[in-house]
């Protein structure tokens, strides 16, 4: 694995983040928080976040699709320690935009994802919504 940005590693840098408690039924046979486990958490961080930023009630009608997940795992995930989940947009396109998340327990980062994702309704890809577009200053991963 190549190592991450450490600009991606810098917390500080998005401008959202919320906890997320491990459950027991998360581990592996090691006692770790497991990879598909981990991936889910991910999920319901970018949920948390695309309800905060206003990206879901800006969809009107159509909906989005992940395109794309990576996720890098940068140290062992343990029970019960709650994970702080980072997330900001690194950038916009025209029918998507990539969220950035950093995954971080009691203050070291533990994983780090892109996700893809795109904007669509029954007939495929369309444009990222105006209202959308027009708040998303605030929602960008901070220099």
């Amino acid at each position: 694995m190549a190592r991450p940005d450490p600009a991606l590693l810098d917390a500080a840098r998005y401008p959202y983040s919320t906890i997320i408690e491990p459950r027991f039924g998360d581990l592996d046979v090691n006692l770790h928080v497991n990879n598909v486990a981990m991936a889910s958490m991910l999920e319901e961080g970018r949920v948390r976040f695309h309800r905060q930023s206003g990206f879901f009630d800006s969809l009107g009608g159509t909906t989005s699709m992940v395109a794309n997940l990576n996720i890098d795992f940068l140290a062992e995930t343990h029970f019960p320690q709650p994970l702080q989940v980072y997330c900001g947009i690194l950038s916009l396109g025209r029918t998507s935009h990539v969220l950035g998340q950093l995954v971080t327990q009691e203050g070291k980062p533990v994983a780090l994802s892109r996700t893809v994702l795109v904007t669509v309704d029954a007939d495929g890809p369309v444009a990222l919504q105006p209202a959308f577009l027009d708040q998303t200053a605030e929602w960008l991963l901070r220099p």
